[in-house]
């Protein structure tokens, strides 16, 4: 077997180890490697040191590519590898599924499709699975689903179409998570344009449209389009609007609100959020219309994540602990809980308290595990706790466990 100064490529070795080893192998430095990659040399540092993960289907791949390797010899055998490789082949049969364009082409294979209402019940249960944060049985799951609800609206699209719509909206929303901007692009895209013509559809695809154009660098446009989709939601008498509507017109101001933080723009922020909360008051909490969760406590907790950006971490703070004390934090999905506390993690971080930064990492871990263990967002926030010299033990071997690099 291959040796690594000294040790054994196998069980064990982590994967950044793995990319020097293959990296010095090709007679690469770093700074050429990062250059076929499209990365900065301090990229390909961090990683070949464990300080950032490698869970991403496309990096995975590019890395491969330019090693000239199979994607497996990076991911190795133990346990955590085998995770990832699951996820991996997960994500690639997603992608497979939302590549077929038999709708287009008319060639439908002469298969048994479920009836229509069966299947408007399993997307239902998939958006569950996705609230509970339970990621990897919904990447298990989509695949099938995708086929069969483009097949259904194919056969019939007129009961076919809200089925599909969902399923791509959970698509979209899961590889946001996973941080697959581009395929969550694909998947979000599509919900759009079957949607087309119907206010109340489009307006829920355009919520996981929101969360794909921030989560791949597009604020600017993501505060045109959901400004757009919001006021065109809105019901003409606020206080007589039928609740989903409202729900709906108000998740939209709110990622449009976060869109405006990630372009800097306080003013709108502020302003947008305002109104957000206005439709709140309205619409009440503990309802969840269009799987939104919208209410008083979501946009408490979107202030949260948008004074993060903006880098008022005192604001933030401040935020985070009326979120958490408001009556709706119970109503929230585990998903929403999970991801909040990361968002306030990240703000004690800015704050410099890594130890509450810390406590806020392993209640997310408890709240929803797979919030944390999946997402490489998180991911990156639980490393840099873990390697704050005062991080507590319990942190370092949640990171230890998860495949992040404390050191």
């Amino acid at each position: 077997m291959t040796r690594i100064g000294g040790g054994v490529v196998g069980a064990g070795v982590p994967i950044g180890r793995r990319v020097a080893y293959w990296r010095a192998r090709r007679r690469m430095s770093q700074q050429v490697f990062a250059d076929r990659l499209g990365k900065s040399k301090s990229w390909v540092d961090k990683v070949e040191r464990g300080a950032r993960s490698l869970d991403k289907v496309s990096t995975l791949a590019d890395i491969a590519a330019v090693l000239r390797i199979d994607q497996s010899v990076l991911l190795g055998p133990d346990t955590r590898h085998r995770e990832v490789r699951a996820r991996v082949d997960g994500v690639e049969r997603i992608r497979a599924a939302l590549s077929t364009y038999e709708m287009a082409v008319g060639r439908l294979p002469a298969l048994k499709v479920p009836p229509t209402g069966q299947l408007a019940r399993t997307v239902e249960h998939a958006w569950t699975t996705y609230q509970h944060a339970r990621y990897p049985q919904l990447i298990e799951v989509l695949p099938r689903l995708l086929v069969d609800v483009q097949r259904a609206y194919a056969r019939d699209p007129v009961p076919g179409r809200e089925p599909l719509v969902e399923a791509y909206r959970v698509t979209a929303a899961l590889l946001v998570k996973l941080g697959e901007g581009e395929l969550a692009w694909l998947a979000a895209d599509r919900a759009m344009a079957v949607a087309t013509g119907e206010a109340v559809l489009v307006a829920a695809a355009g919520v996981q449209l929101g969360q794909v154009l921030r989560a791949t660098g597009r604020a600017r446009s993501a505060l045109a389009v959901l400004r757009a989709a919001a006021y065109r939601i809105a019901p003409p008498d606020l206080d007589g609007g039928p609740p989903a509507h409202l729900s709906l017109c108000g998740t939209l101001l709110v990622q449009a609100a976060l869109a405006a933080a990630r372009h800097g723009d306080e003013g709108a922020t502020a302003g947008l959020l305002e109104e957000a909360a206005e439709l709140a008051a309205r619409v009440g909490e503990g309802h969840d219309h269009h799987r939104t969760g919208f209410g008083s406590t979501a946009v408490a907790a979107a202030r949260t994540l948008a004074a993060t950006q903006l880098g008022d971490v005192g604001g933030a703070v401040a935020w985070h602990e009326r979120t958490i004390r408001a009556a709706g934090w119970r109503w929230l999905p585990a998903e929403h809980r999970a991801a909040h506390l990361i968002d306030a993690a990240r703000a004690h971080l800015q704050a410099a308290e890594p130890v509450d930064a810390a406590r806020l990492l392993l209640e997310a871990d408890g709240t929803a595990p797979a919030e944390v263990r999946h997402r490489p967002c998180a991911r990156e926030v639980l490393a840099q706790v873990a390697r704050s010299p005062y991080a507590p033990a319990t942190v370092i071997r949640l990171a230890t466990a998860v495949g992040v690099s404390p050191t």
